[in-house]
């Protein structure tokens, strides 16, 4: 901590004793200060002289904001006045509201002046054309201050009820896109104290005063709390301001100390002793601070920031200061969309490349404000300039590379890179400020709490019964999990000169202690790991797969043929891998799969296609409680993988659109669904609302939806009759569809296993729960005509019963609709099926 050497630094009384405020032009050439007198001062930057002073203004105002060419104030008596920074006279009065104006915030093009009053609406002015008004209306009560996000897009409003109201700015009626509540204080309009949320410069977080005198920064996408500026302040937070390029935090407050706070850290920096400060601004550009007092005084700090701290300010944009920073989580659950910074190749390949006369070629480098180092130019192309070798005489660096690129256009090419898809633990989610969930299933779940030193990790299950909650501290910072009947896995990241670790724990054990844990190589990191009921699978960033037994014995080790390694999963001997392959046309690379069970040493499915919608993403893998590997994607599409253990013959099938659910068919819900599991035919998820992307604490409820096929869309009958029946051939179709698949899927199963007496009853059921379905679906036929005969005789074909039973049953049902030329036939086909001969419908 540093006390900074107060020098004598001399207020300029700019207005009578009262509320004083003042901001910068967005260029940083003029500060413009208003307070209680009619008397608006215009001071420009390096300039000692006298500022100049706008007389014919409001008196008493309450706010200020400028752009390069004019500035807007507010006043008590409800008016908000523009006047041009050109002329220095007044232009139009923007606006009007019947109580006192509290807050002006002007968006970063200068477009658009929000206002905030003693009124519960705030108003969002069109600078240009005053007629265009926007209305913030979520607010029970005023609003004490405005903050437009960097890039526009988004305001801040800080209502005296505590809550910060998030609005998005994006759609042409403004949208509440959410509110934080337990951030600030409930202070009136009129406070001294501070309630203001100002945007970091990289506009992915946002700073509020707290009521325990602290800052805390808040997570724009989430609305979560992350890092806090404490203990610095021992009075109210009376205003605050990051540094342009977001390195530095600044506050002023009631003790009479302003602070300057380092931002990564969070530690105060240095300490200046000034009485009764209000408003406070940094200089856009340079080491300059300017602030103003409840007494009408203004001050213009140079050098605000000492020499030994002064780097900092020199510094690009850094970043907001994040628990875990959403730009370092390399296990999210989400493609990498640019490997290199580099925007879509398809945008990439719609810009001009290497055209002569493009402007940053013709500039070269003095286009970047470079100065050249020679004063002779060489603008012939002579070589005459060019220096001279060792040898004395001229190179031929004046002649271009023998790829025929100017050297100077190389600069404006970039390395193109595909998009891949980034490694991902399924089950798990991002860090929503210091918590996030390892594993997610039905079983339980596991989470952890991020306490700075160290991690708390909790294991929880739904059936206590059966297993018992535990809870730890983890030096080892775990940020992967997997849970089953049998135990909990655990995986950490290399840290602080330690590699990777793997961390098996037991449920139960008949000896003293069963728990271990294994180191991986020196330069290895964990992408995904797995866990079933005989081994435990580990992919690394080598891309090697590791796979161990349930008590740690290294069982084998091998290289994915697919890389970058994505994710795993595993069910019994078997494990799924997924990797990325071949880039395709639209610069994606392809998603494949290998399964292999690991006790035969034989493979299943080798480097086979993951079939995704382009642009689509995987949320998660899986195995069903069968044994069937599932996916879900990004567009809410669950897909089973049918006859997986037949090489070449797999197939990804889908069993649900949750686009297409019965709840979302009134176009009133928003939500998304959390894939947990595939287990008794039905989908087991958590139902995200709120634009939520990931579940959240406290735990949420388990859903479940029953597997719908998309075959087709289910219609009513038009029909004019009254008595009109619903069309049911839709819903009985994709009911034999889902059926048949059912039923191949345990085929498959009882093909590759010792099927039990449960399991051989199972399929009968299936295959009789096919042919019903058939039926029913035959009565349909029957029911709307002769002329649907042909379909009819198809369906009686597709029956898997060879008994004889449901083809006398369908008999059965011709007869009854009287279609006897129907049943005649289907007595034909009995026939056939009874001397074993094919069936010949049409």
């Amino acid at each position: 901590m540093t006390t900074v050497a107060q020098h004598t630094l001399r207020g300029r009384p700019a207005h009578p004793a009262g509320p004083t405020f003042l901001t910068y032009t967005p260029n940083g050439r003029k500060l413009v200060t208003a307070g209680s007198n009619n008397v608006i001062r215009v001071y420009t930057t390096g300039s000692d002289g006298e500022p100049t002073n706008i007389d014919d203004c409001q008196e008493n105002n309450t706010a200020v904001a400028a752009s390069n060419e004019f500035f807007i104030t507010g006043s008590e008596d409800g008016t908000v006045c523009m006047y041009s920074l050109e002329t220095n006279q007044y232009e139009k009065m923007l606006t009007r509201c019947s109580l006192p104006i509290r807050d002006i915030a002007l968006s970063p093009d200068g477009l658009w002046a929000a206002v905030a009053s003693d009124e519960l609406i705030v108003k969002i002015v069109n600078t240009r054309d005053s007629d265009r008004i926007l209305f913030l209306r979520n607010q029970p009560k005023p609003t004490k201050h405005l903050s437009f996000h960097p890039s526009g897009s988004y305001l801040a409003a800080s209502c005296t009820d505590g809550i910060v109201y998030i609005y998005s700015l994006s759609t042409e009626e403004p949208e509440l896109e959410r509110k934080v509540d337990g951030l600030i204080r409930a202070l009136e309009t009129d406070a001294e104290p501070s309630s203001k949320a100002i945007w970091h410069p990289d506009g992915r977080a946002f700073a509020a005063p707290t009521a325990t005198r602290d800052i805390a920064v808040v997570s724009r996408g989430d609305g979560e709390r992350q890092r806090i500026f404490s203990g610095g302040h021992m009075g109210d937070i009376t205003a605050l301001t990051w540094s342009p390029n977001g390195a530095l935090l600044t506050t002023a407050g009631a003790d009479r100390k302003i602070l300057l706070w380092d931002t990564q850290t969070q530690k105060v920096l240095a300490r200046y002793d000034y009485a009764n400060v209000i408003n406070l601004v940094w200089h856009p550009h340079e080491n300059m601070a300017s602030f103003a007092t409840s007494d009408g005084e203004v001050y213009i700090y140079a050098d605000f920031v000492i020499p030994d701290f002064a780097p900092l300010l020199e510094k690009t944009l850094q970043p907001a200061p994040f628990i875990h920073d959403p730009l370092g989580e390399i296990s999210g659950n989400t493609r990498k969309s640019n490997t290199n910074g580099v925007k879509d190749i398809l945008e990439t390949r719609l810009k001009r490349r290497g055209t002569p006369d493009s402007l940053d070629e013709i500039l070269g480098s003095e286009g970047e404000g470079h100065e050249e180092d020679d004063f002779v130019i060489d603008d012939d192309g002579a070589g005459y300039a060019l220096g001279v070798n060792d040898f004395g005489k001229r190179s031929n660096g004046h002649f271009g590379d023998i790829d025929g690129v100017d050297p100077k256009r190389r600069a404006t090419y970039q390395t193109w890179k595909p998009r891949i898809y980034r490694s991902f633990q399924p089950g798990s989610t991002p860090w929503r400020g210091n918590r996030k969930y390892l594993c997610l299933n039905l079983i339980g779940f596991v989470w952890t709490v991020d306490q700075d030193t160290h991690h708390t990790v909790t294991v929880e299950f739904y059936d206590r019964e059966y297993h018992r909650d535990f809870h730890f501290t983890d030096p080892y910072l775990y940020d992967k999990a997997c849970l089953n009947d049998n135990g909990t896995l655990f995986s950490c990241p290399p840290a602080n000169g330690n590699p990777a670790m793997v961390f098996y724990r037991p449920h139960e054990s008949w000896t003293a202690r069963s728990d271990w844990r294994t180191q991986l190589p020196a330069g290895e990191d964990v992408t995904s790991i797995s866990l079933s009921d005989s081994y435990i699978f580990v992919t690394t960033n080598t891309n090697y797969v590791r796979v161990y037994t349930l008590y740690g014995t290294p069982f084998r080790v091998y290289r994915q043929k697919s890389s970058p390694t994505v994710t795993c999963a595993s069910w019994r001997d078997y494990v799924l891998t997924m990797g990325n392959g071949p880039v395709g046309a639209d610069g994606t690379t392809k998603l494949l799969y290998t399964i292999e069970n690991v006790r035969r040493d034989e493979v299943c499915q080798s480097e086979d296609v993951v079939a995704l919608e382009d642009g689509t993403e995987i949320n998660s893998v899986f195995f069903s409680d069968t044994g069937d590997p599932c996916i879900y994607d990004s567009t809410g599409v669950l897909l089973v993988l049918q006859h997986w253990r037949t090489p070449g013959q797999a197939r990804w099938v889908p069993l649900l659109d949750t686009k297409h659910l019965d709840r979302l068919a009134s176009g009133r819900k928003e939500e998304t669904y959390w894939p947990v599991a595939v287990a008794q035919d039905k989908f087991h998820c958590i139902i995200l609302k709120g634009g939520d992307k990931y579940p959240y604490f406290p735990r949420p409820l388990l859903s479940e939806f029953d597997f719908k096929i998309p075959v087709a869309s289910a219609e009513p009958r038009k029909d004019d009759a009254e008595d009109a029946l619903p069309n049911d051939g839709p819903r009985l179709e994709e009911s034999f569809v889902r059926s048949s698949l059912n039923l191949s899927l345990m085929e498959d199963l009882l093909s590759s296993t010792t099927a039990t007496h449960t399991q051989r009853a199972d399929l009968a059921r299936q295959e009789i729960e096919v042919d019903k379905v058939l039926l029913q679906l035959l009565n349909v036929e029957c029911r709307e005509g002769e002329e649907r005969g042909m379909k009819a005789l198809e369906i009686v074909s597709l029956m898997k019963d060879r008994t004889g039973k449901m083809i006398e049953a369908a008999g059965k049902v011709a007869g009854r609709y009287g279609r006897t030329v129907l049943e005649d036939k289907i007595r034909e086909l009995a026939e056939k099926r009874l001397m074993g001969m094919d069936d010949e419908v049409l």
